[in-house]
């Protein structure tokens, strides 16, 4: 799933941006707009979990600025309009809308064949689309070529979860609740320490995290190395579920993604599961 938002030629701006209320899940299908319009009212929650593509209608002189894809950040519903806050992701490239409303247009359900067509209605539309998927098979967002370490081409394993954290006795007890709430959805959970299959200990690591499909990576203690770990995640694609002890944990740069916060006491590695099994939850009933 993803959310396309279209506004003018003129394009986004960097942060904040408005849209018709009475646009809202234009050229959506049916039973996306009952999953995420119950009653009639959108599900602002709902929408922030999904990735979002946002676009420009198409000029007529054709300059109208590429496409990105981000995150929302904040929906609020005020009177007729919606407000959004937002980030782009800078890992991603810009989408020309020849690619977006063209070439991959089929592929990602976008409209191109109605009266007025997709790229040039101001609207927001949902897609019960592999985003990032599409985008790869028709050369946008190009799969990284690292010069430290290299990437399997082995495929995702949807039953994996890869966990980066210190590997500190300290942390044990926590990998250990990650482990039975990961292994209680029916999912393997994997460390770099479990695993030896490179002379380098970030070959393994990196191929640890490109082949799982969720990376839980937890933040505590500002560990460098987890950090580093964190952004090979998000640079790849991967879903990734931060955690913290503390909110002094969370770097500047991913302050604004949402994170679990615990404690590493008993009742807090148990409220650590069921928030971590319901983010999973989550994200596995979104592919």
């Amino acid at each position: 799933m993803f959310n396309l938002l279209v506004i003018s030629a003129d394009g986004w701006p960097a942060s904040r941006g408005l849209i018709s209320a009475q646009r809202v899940l234009e050229y959506t299908d049916r039973h996306i707009i009952d999953r995420y319009e119950p009653s009639g009212v959108l599900d602002t929650r709902a929408v922030l979990e999904l990735p979002t593509v946002f676009a420009s209608e198409n000029a007529y002189d054709g300059n109208q600025p590429p496409a990105r894809v981000g995150t929302l950040t904040r929906v609020q519903n005020v009177g007729n309009e919606f407000r959004l806050e937002y980030v782009f992701d800078p890992d991603i490239p810009p989408i020309p809308n020849s690619v977006l409303f063209d070439s991959a247009a089929n592929d990602l359900n976008i409209d191109t064949t109605s009266v007025i067509p997709e790229s040039s209605r101001n609207h927001w539309s949902i897609k019960d689309v592999d985003l990032y998927k599409v985008l790869l098979q028709h050369g946008s967002g190009q799969k990284p070529m690292p010069k430290v370490f290299s990437l399997p081409d082995e495929p995702i394993d949807p039953n994996l979860v890869a966990v980066m954290m210190p590997f500190t006795a300290e942390f044990h007890p926590v990998y250990q609740a990650l482990k039975d709430a990961i292994g209680s959805l029916g999912l393997e959970c994997r460390r770099a320490d479990d695993i030896w299959e490179n002379d380098h200990v970030i070959q393994d690591v990196a191929h640890l995290i490109a082949k799982a499909s969720i990376v839980v990576c937890d933040l505590s203690g500002r560990n460098a190395n987890v950090f580093y770990e964190t952004g090979i995640a998000h640079t790849i694609g991967r879903e990734v579920i931060l955690i913290a002890q503390s909110a002094g944990d969370v770097p500047f740069d991913v302050a604004a993604i949402r994170h679990i916060r615990y404690l590493p006491n008993s009742e807090g590695l148990t409220k650590l599961q069921a928030e971590l099994c319901g983010r999973i939850e989550t994200l596995k009933a979104r592919r």
